[in-house]
Order: C-alpha cells, then sequence, then structure tokens
C-alpha cells in the first residue's frame, strides 16, 4: 500500500475521468502505443479464452482488438468512470452487440463485481497505477480468474514523468505527480497472491513537447492529472506555474522537452486446480 499523501482519491480520479472521457481518444496516444505494445505479446501465448475481463478497459481500445483475435469469446469491460463505459458501448459497434458479445461493468479493480473463476483472461492496460493497494488487486485478479486463466497487464513505474517531478520539486515541496508502483513491489504482489510463472519486464518511452505547459494540458485532457491525498487543495497561481514551466526548460534537448514514461509488463496465470490425495490412499 503507498504512503497516505501519494494514495489515490477514488472520487476525484473517477470525477477526472467521467470529464475526459469525451476528448480522451485525441490525446491518448501514448496509452494506445503501450497497450498496442500489450496486446502484441499474445502472439506468443498459446490460450483461448472463452470469457476474457478488460479492467480499466476506457474507451474499449483494449476491448475491441480482443473481440477480433478471441471471435468467440465474451467480452467484459470494466471501468470505474461511466461516461468512460459509453464510449466504450459506442466503440463496440451496433453488430457486436447485437450479438450479445460485450457486458459493461461499473466497478473498481480493488473490489470486483464479479464472481469467483468467472474468468479465462484478465486484461488491464495503464489502470492497476489508480489503485492504492497492489495486494487487494491481485487478490481480485486471482479470485476472478479461473484456474489456469492467464493474467496480462501494463502499468507506471516510478520514472514516469521523473522531468515533471523533478520541476515542481525546485517550486515547492508538495505532491504534484502522482506516485507509482516500482516493478519489483508489483511481481511480489502477484506471488503473494498465488499467480504462477509471473514474467515482469520494463521500457522507457519517451513523448516530447514543444514546452511544458501542452504536456500539463494533455495529462488534464486525458484525466491523468494529480489526484493523490497529499496534492496542493489550492488553485496554482500564474507565478509558481511559471516558476515550473522554467525548470523544466532545463530538459530541453534539440528543441523541445522530454516526457518519460517507464512502462511496467506483466503477465501470469491462476494456477490449474490440483487434486489432493490423502496420504492413507498413497500408502495402500
Amino acid at each position: 500500500m503507498s504512503e497516505p499523501i501519494f494514495q489515490i482519491d477514488k472520487h476525484q480520479a473517477r470525477l477526472a475521468f467521467e470529464k475526459s472521457a469525451a476528448a480522451y481518444d485525441e490525446a491518448a496516444v501514448l496509452q494506445r502505443e503501450v497497450a498496442t505494445r500489450m496486446l502484441e505479446r499474445l502472439d506468443y501465448i498459446r490460450h483461448q479464452p472463452t470469457r476474457i475481463l478488460d479492467v480499466g478497459a476506457g474507451t474499449g481500445f483494449c476491448s475491441q482488438h480482443l473481440a477480433r483475435r478471441y471471435a468467440g469469446a465474451e467480452i467484459h469491460v470494466l471501468d470505474f468512470a461511466y461516461n468512460m463505459l459509453l464510449q466504450a458501448k459506442a466503440h463496440a459497434g451496433w453488430w457486436q452487440r447485437f450479438r450479445h458479445r460485450y457486458r459493461f461493468i461499473g466497478g473498481d479493480a480493488e473490489q470486483l463485481p464479479l464472481a469467483d473463476g468467472s474468468m479465462d483472461m484478465l486484461v488491464s492496460s495503464l489502470a492497476i497505477q489508480w489503485c492504492n493497494d497492489l495486494d487487494k488487486v491481485f487478490a481480485e485478479f486471482r479470485r476472478v480468474l479461473a484456474p489456469g486463466g492467464m493474467l496480462m497487464f501494463t502499468t507506471f513505474g516510478p520514472d514516469t514523468l521523473k522531468e515533471l517531478r523533478a520541476s515542481w520539486a525546485k517550486v515547492d515541496g508538495e505532491v504534484h505527480v502522482n506516485h507509482f508502483f516500482d516493478m519489483h513491489d508489483v511481481g511480489d504482489a502477484l506471488l503473494r497472491h498465488g499467480f504462477a510463472e509471473p514474467v515482469m519486464d520494463t521500457e522507457y518511452l519517451t513523448m516530447t513537447y514543444r514546452d511544458a505547459l501542452t504536456l500539463m494540458k494533455e495529462l488534464k485532457q486525458i484525466g491523468a492529472h494529480n489526484v493523490t491525498q497529499g496534492r496542493s487543495r489550492h488553485l496554482t497561481g500564474k507565478s509558481q506555474l511559471k516558476k515550473v514551466l522554467a525548470a523544466y526548460e532545463q530538459f530541453r534537448r534539440d528543441g523541445v522537452l522530454p516526457a518519460s514514461y517507464e512502462i511496467v509488463y506483466g503477465h501470469a496465470w491462476a494456477p490449474s486446480q490440483t487434486v489432493s490425495i490423502p496420504l492413507s490412499q498413497l500408502q495402500r
């Protein structure tokens, strides 16, 4: 569990995504790229699920891909923001909805409104960072996966937006950038909750901007601005913002400003059901 000041204010996070849903796809370039790279890994995995859950589905980018890849599967689309689900439903298309392939579910990753062992695959791209307790998340993921079910996910690592964090640190000591889990902590949580054959790795992606204000506006447009409990509760003044923008200039290279993202990839399996044989039977 993250420190209190870094805890996500779930109410504010939900409101942010409700407001950003209509314009989300326009700015979510990085989110689509990460999801695409994650989904490409399915090319190397033999698994034929009939019930798939997309946790933190947003506007449904992963859900649509999964529906095409696994033609006979039911796609369960879950998000905690109602307006995101409306966008995902619109993108699903009338024919697929007519065939009843999709189920749209309002819910939180830390308390999934689904039955035990009800899913053959669980996919989640860039949603875990909006949760506060990794143990709750992976306990829920493990609970809803059927024996032999597969988990595949991405999340952000601690080096994400390091330039923005460093620039704010030069202005004041308050929390202005969300906290992100370390890859090793994520892997340890998988093991604690009984996942088998976990595979973890990271890569770094860099987005570039003409100025830091454009980055900040983009983060707000996709609902990914600071919603930690320790965030400042007063409006950022023009003088303070000017100092942050000036501090960010130290990172300018070749005429542009970088924004770094550490991407954590993971996949694991729910163990296949085993049969326990009493010792007395083995000794006969």
